[in-house]
């Protein structure tokens, strides 16, 4: 399938992460629709996570797939997932840089007020088979505390897209952290930032949102100081390697 957009669920009442932003015109002179985030009245988020693990419990699944099956909350709901395994103390093998590209592809696009665009090369990458039912399996109370917590408030947070597309850039870089090749344990930080961020975009929840700031400052001291005590070490290791 050389389409590289969102498939089309076919459903009416879908729900769209869209809101129109005043002035845009497309090629055709009608307001162009950017992805931002979602509408109201969204499903529980145990109840798109069973669905998953209803239709993908025991075969290989690619992302174009998921994507139909989490309809319109796709995007924002796909990188909190996708962000779920860097939390968790098992292995990715072969996968990390995957979750990562995607991440940062979608963001990427929602910084730049875009809809977001998968490569088909990505949009067809199989998933393990188990991934979700292993996913949901260890990071439960996270998703739960997180259905419990998240709600509409705050809303001017949200109300915004030029406010909309900064939240997108701070997933953006902490999705990049995630690429780079650093030692086991340091990708928790950027992933619990993007899965702060994700949620509250995700609900319209300015809390999270702002929690998700908090969270990416928090990056930007732990690894000011990963960077100089681990120089430190090395130097430290090199004195004594040497004699």
């Amino acid at each position: 399938m050389a389409t590289n957009a969102a498939p089309d669920s076919g459903n009416p009442n879908a729900r769209r992460d869209a809101s129109v932003v005043p002035g845009a015109k497309a090629a055709g002179g009608a307001d162009s629709v950017i992805v931002l985030f979602p509408g109201p009245a969204p499903r529980k988020l145990s109840e798109v996570l069973e669905q998953l693990i209803t239709e993908f419990h025991m075969r290989r699944v690619t992302l174009r797939e998921v994507i139909v099956v989490l309809q319109g909350r796709a995007y924002n709901l796909l990188m909190l997932l996708l962000a779920m395994p860097f939390l968790l103390p098992v292995p990715l093998p072969g996968l990390s840089t995957v979750l990562g590209l995607v991440i940062a592809a979608i963001a990427l696009r929602l910084t730049l007020g875009q809809k977001p665009w998968l490569p088909a090369r990505l949009l067809d990458r199989e998933l393990p088979p188990r991934f979700f039912p292993s996913l949901l399996g260890g990071a439960r109370r996270v998703l739960r505390f997180l259905e419990v917590m998240l709600k509409p408030r705050q809303l001017w947070l949200t109300a915004s897209p030029l406010l909309s597309q900064l939240h997108a850039f701070i997933i953006l870089m902490a999705s990049l952290v995630l690429l780079l090749p650093l030692p086991p344990g340091t990708n928790f930080p950027p992933a619990i930032c993007i899965v702060i961020m994700a949620g509250g975009l995700l609900e319209r929840d300015g809390r999270f949102i702002l929690a998700g700031y908090l969270a990416f400052a928090f990056n930007g001291v732990f690894f000011a100081l990963f960077a100089i005590y681990g120089q430190r070490l090395l130097q430290w290791i090199w004195s004594w390697v040497a004699g």
